[in-house]
């Protein structure tokens, strides 16, 4: 019998994160996933009157196609990823992985490779598709996380299919604040950190493309960004992990960036130019995300938590930076974690993990579960 939690997501999934109407095309991107969850997600797409089209792919299969990528296989990826993705009004990509450091034996310069070719595709599919993009629970990502398999399985559905539309209520007022906000200083253990975010203007992220979801970002001016930020959650790119991530800002530019593995981090920010400089900065507040599991999906929307991404802004709410790399790194400034603050144009509005404006509070945890 199919687990019911199943037929729950996959309608949250094309109903609400989607919006699927009649006559739409929508790929399902379907990775690591049990089969059984495929099929509710073909059910739900047929029963809003769309037309589902599958892919199935495994990240053990992807890594070997990676191991020998050359430029004109990724070209040739591209351009046929890119013809399909022309033909959908809708995107839903379900990644689950078997083991989360499958690619981590993967040479960098491969990874930069299709990294850059493949990126008009993704590009494409964020600014002319509706798209939603989730994890799938595996054992993994509950060793991830320091959970059982079960007790991570009940985590990621009490989650995944929480009251978005409440969330998004309380959402507006921050967003209305961050489009009006000019000067922001971020205060922490480690971090000291001063940028413009005006003109940019704010968006909320309601559960129309993340699952999870709970956060509201903007983007610096590209050049405004000066000082530096400690991140104090783990971060998994292309397949490493990497900790104690520090990163010095001069003008908007990284100078200087040091982590467990400093190596690789510089290998990474060095793709293109775009990599040093940041294309968004993000509040997080998910009442039911307490502690990393080493996934940006879930770890970007921690209760009481930031992120601030080098590389690639986003069309909306964006400063124009280009690159292939899009690395959400997060900081957690709950007062567990070392505490910190987040100040708007001279006014505290966030310390130690909670809203101080009374009408920010309704995104505190208590208010939000």
């Amino acid at each position: 019998m199919t687990d019911p939690r199943y037929s729950k997501l996959a309608t949250l999934l094309a109903n609400y994160s989607c919006t699927l109407k009649k006559g739409d095309r929508i790929l399902l991107d379907m990775i690591d996933v049990p089969d059984e969850f495929t099929v509710e997600m073909i059910r739900a797409v047929r029963k809003a009157g769309a037309t589902p089209f599958v892919e199935t792919r495994h990240t053990r299969v992807g890594r070997e196609q990676l191991l020998g990528m050359t430029e004109q296989q990724a070209a040739d990826v591209r351009d046929l990823e890119m013809f399909r993705m022309k033909k959908m009004q809708a995107y839903i990509a379900v990644r689950g992985a078997d083991n989360m450091n499958e690619n981590s034996d993967v040479p960098s310069e491969r990874m930069k490779l299709y990294s850059k070719v493949i990126r008009p595709v993704q590009d494409y599919r964020v600014n002319q598709t509706r798209w939603c993009v989730l994890r799938w629970p595996t054992p993994s990502m509950a060793q991830a996380a320091g959970m059982s398999t079960e007790a991570f399985e009940n985590l990621y559905f009490e989650v995944c299919t929480m009251d978005y539309p409440k969330m998004a209520k309380a959402q507006t007022p921050l967003q209305k604040l961050m489009a009006k906000t000019d000067k922001v200083h971020l205060k922490g253990p480690g971090t000291d950190l001063t940028f413009s975010i005006k003109g940019i203007g704010a968006k909320k992220c309601e559960g129309t493309r993340n699952i999870p979801d709970g956060e509201v970002f903007s983007c610096p001016v590209k050049t405004s960004v000066n000082g530096v930020i400690q991140y104090n959650t783990p971060t998994l790119y292309a397949g490493t992990k990497f900790e104690n991530v520090r990163l010095e800002f001069n003008d908007g530019k990284i100078v200087n960036a040091t982590a467990n593995n400093t190596k690789k981090l510089n290998e990474i920010l060095d793709t293109d130019a775009g990599a040093r400089y940041v294309g968004e900065f993000a509040i997080g507040f998910n009442p039911y995300i307490q502690n990393p599991m080493c996934d940006i999906l879930f770890d970007e929307k921690i209760a009481g938590s930031l992120h601030f991404t080098p590389g690639q802004a986003y069309e909306d709410c964006g400063n124009g930076n280009k690159s292939a790399i899009h690395w959400d790194m997060v900081l957690i400034q709950r007062k567990e974690w070392g505490g910190g603050e987040i100040w708007f144009d001279g006014e505290l509005i966030r310390k130690d993990g909670i809203f101080l404006p009374k009408e920010l509070r309704p995104l505190n945890p208590e208010n939000l579960k």
